[in-house]
């Protein structure tokens, strides 16, 4: 559908794609009705990552839920392009263009966070509030030293990468899901997330080839509407210093932490994230 989008026509959740001007098909669901509400996901994850959100959240919006390219269910394999956040940026503009719902709530989660902080930076006019829950990436706060990763956050990348490319899909994700949210936290996932992380095992290696750019307060200086920042109180350290810090940088910015809650705060937690997400848009 590449005409304006009616609401009326999407109540359901069936699966759809829009085909953009770069000639990649972007899989999305659709629900409810009133002013668009767009969700981008992280690692491992793709638009079912937000069922818990959309759910609810249709009842007051328009919710789009989006799954970026190389992310499941890719369609047109061959025609995906180059994987990384710059293209994602630019596809997630090109969609909000093709369907015609700018300017959007934007709700990004992780390394969704970073490209939805990104697109609000480059694409103000698209975006009107955004929404940023444990956004990934590295923190750039000197003059002239550039961020860079954790040796032992590169080990590990490295390792995990070696797993999936060998074929040890299960253990590669493991480690990863464990890394960025708590240790053991993969076993207690439910089946359909395992399931989801499983299906887009094959992005982590392109994704570690592709490092997420630093925030800096210039480029956070520039992001200029109402935004809401929310952590995990039990989320690894290097999210709740973005938070911190982008809260602090970012001049309509405010934030909010979710008691109990790790990086997964949206599955796990999700009545009061939907609740600080409906409180946020109703202010």
């Amino acid at each position: 559908m590449n005409a304006r989008t009616d609401p009326s026509v999407l109540v359901n959740s069936e699966l759809r794609f829009a085909s953009i001007p770069s000639g990649i098909s972007i899989p999305y669901v659709a629900r409810g009705s009133g002013e668009p509400l767009v969700f981008v996901h992280g690692s491992l994850c793709d638009y079912r990552y937000w069922n818990s959100q959309t759910d609810i959240l249709s009842q007051h919006f328009f919710c789009i839920s989006i799954s970026l390219s190389h992310y499941w269910p890719a369609a047109d394999a061959g025609k995906q392009g180059q994987f990384g956040w710059r293209a994602h940026v630019d596809e997630l503009a090109e969609f909000i263009t093709v369907m015609d719902i700018g300017p959007v709530h934007l709700v990004g989660h992780s390394r969704g966070g970073c490209i939805a902080f990104h697109l609000a930076h480059e694409y103000p006019y698209l975006v009107k509030t955004l929404t940023l829950a444990d956004p990934g990436g590295p923190l750039h706060t000197g003059a002239t030293q550039e961020a860079v990763s954790p040796v032992s956050t590169d080990a590990l990348r490295v390792k995990v990468a070696k797993l999936i490319e060998s074929g040890e899909i299960d253990a590669g994700v493991e480690l990863f899901v464990d890394s960025v949210s708590i240790p053991g936290v993969w076993r207690k996932s439910p089946v359909s997330f395992r399931t989801m992380a499983i299906d887009n095992a094959s992005t982590l290696p392109k994704q570690f080839r592709d490092p997420l750019p630093a925030y800096t307060r210039v480029s956070a200086a520039k992001v200029r509407c109402q935004t809401l920042l929310i952590a995990g109180e039990k989320s690894p350290g290097i999210y709740r210093a973005n938070v911190e810090k982008l809260e602090s940088w970012i001049q309509y910015a405010r934030k909010q932490t979710i008691t109990g809650a790790s990086h997964g705060m949206n599955v796990t937690h999700s009545a009061v994230f939907n609740r600080l997400i409906q409180a946020f848009l109703n202010t």
